[in-house]
């Protein structure tokens, strides 16, 4: 058979669960090669006692190991409900699980996710449908779950009121992300890849105003670690390359795939794996990995929580839209904007504008690099502003941010385009 008709080489879901759960389990084994078991233990306990508002570094809070241990748990958790729940991997899935390990360094912890992921479930036993179904909305939603932390930590209740206030606020969030996520896909017709982060920006942001109505107020938290960059470095370059070699064992045509990735738009839904096999999947999360890696190093960012969590989400989602073609573009728009603006590249903000604004890579990938660039350009700064009305809860506030700029500048995009040519491109 020839070569272009060969079937591109794949994993069982068995096997998917089992490589997902080795880079789970490296970072557990990395926090424990980093620090103590004690040490470990006390990190964590204050990761789980803690408010998770953006931006909380659990490597500040509990320092890096336990932040390691933690993310790493928290993932082989998720991993052990997708395998109860019977769920396929995907591409999607592969994402979803990396968002969480990330995520698992700021922000989502193993106290605070677990009540929107059952929210999730009720609303699946509502409508008689798998829970599978509907899982990776689940742990998508979980952008949302600092506002369980928020209101449990934070609240001037007393614990009898204020956790079962926290338990119901995040359960009804959870019951209603999915028929909300489907609906708001349409403002941005795929043109974004984290949809629930746009879904979660929406709901935080109502949520937040019903609570500011009664005056509640969250209070905001900046947690950022810095100087760890040569560690950190190294962790992610032996992570990528290890992948990397993995990519090519199981695929020796990954790299004349991956160069098939890079012709794909990346709009969403776009399943790499399925398109083009595990191998160059792998191949293309490695090189975007590296990418995100290198931009944070050029513009003399920080490697810690928050943006090892920003790269490992261009990881994940490399199997689900992202290439190096498509995510360049966007990254030069929002370093180009710092040039003009009164903030820095390598001010924590505009490195995760960067990183998380690659979210918009469809329109790089579809319309050309200069519409990738304007979309950099634009999403940079409405980033800045967007978090003042959830308060800071909404973890992936670059996805809300995203959500609005690819609802407004696609359809802009389309107006100036062919008719027959804006027609496809709007299906």
């Amino acid at each position: 058979m020839a070569d272009a008709e060969a079937a591109p080489p794949q994993l069982s879901n068995a096997r998917l669960l089992a490589l997902m759960s080795a880079f789970a389990l490296a970072f557990v084994a990395a926090g424990f090669a980093l620090d103590t078991p004690q040490a470990i233990g006390q990190g964590l306990l204050r990761i789980l006692s803690s408010r998770d508002t953006l931006i909380t570094d659990y490597m500040g809070l509990g320092g890096i190991g336990a932040a390691l241990v933690q993310a790493g748990l928290l993932t082989l958790a998720a991993i052990a409900v997708y395998r109860l729940a019977g769920a396929q991997l995907s591409g999607a899935s592969l994402a979803c699980l990396f968002l969480v390990l990330g995520f698992g360094l700021f922000g989502k912890s193993l106290l605070n996710i677990w009540f929107i992921v059952l929210g999730v479930w009720l609303y699946a036993r509502y409508k008689g449908e798998p829970f599978a179904k509907h899982i990776n909305v689940a742990f998508f939603g979980t952008a949302l779950s600092p506002i369980f932390t928020e209101i449990l930590f934070s609240s001037a209740l007393p614990l009898r009121f204020s956790l079962p206030l926290a338990v119901a606020t995040t359960v009804l969030i959870g019951f209603m992300l999915v028929p909300t996520a489907a609906h708001l896909f349409k403002a941005h017709m795929g043109y974004t890849l984290y949809n629930i982060g746009w879904v979660a920006g929406i709901v935080g942001t109502l949520v937040v105003a019903v609570y500011k109505s009664y005056g509640f107020v969250p209070d905001p938290v900046f947690i950022w670690t810095r100087g760890n960059n040569a560690l950190l470095g190294a962790m992610l370059l032996g992570l990528l390359v290890a992948m990397a070699a993995l990519a090519l064992r199981l695929d020796p045509r990954a790299l004349r795939r991956q160069l098939q990735i890079q012709r794909e738009p990346g709009r969403s839904p776009t399943d790499f794996i399925a398109r083009h096999g595990i191998g160059a999947a792998l191949l293309n999360m490695s090189l975007c990995g590296a990418i995100g890696t290198a931009y944070v190093l050029l513009v003399g960012g920080d490697l810690n929580g928050p943006t090892l969590g920003a790269i490992f989400t261009i990881v994940g989602f490399a199997a689900f839209g992202k290439q190096p073609r498509n995510i360049v573009p966007v990254m030069i728009g929002v370093f180009i904007s710092s040039l003009a603006k009164d903030w820095n590249a390598h001010d924590p903000s505009a490195v995760l504008a960067a990183l998380f604004g690659t979210t918009l890579a469809p329109i790089a990938g579809r319309f050309g690099w200069h519409w990738g660039i304007v979309a950099g350009i634009v999403h940079s700064s409405v980033a800045q502003s967007v978090g003042q009305v959830h308060g800071g809860l909404v973890l992936y506030n670059n996805g809300f941010a995203a959500g609005l700029v690819a609802a407004i500048l696609v359809p802009v995009i389309l107006s100036l385009r062919p008719p027959a040519e804006a027609e496809d491109a709007s299906r």
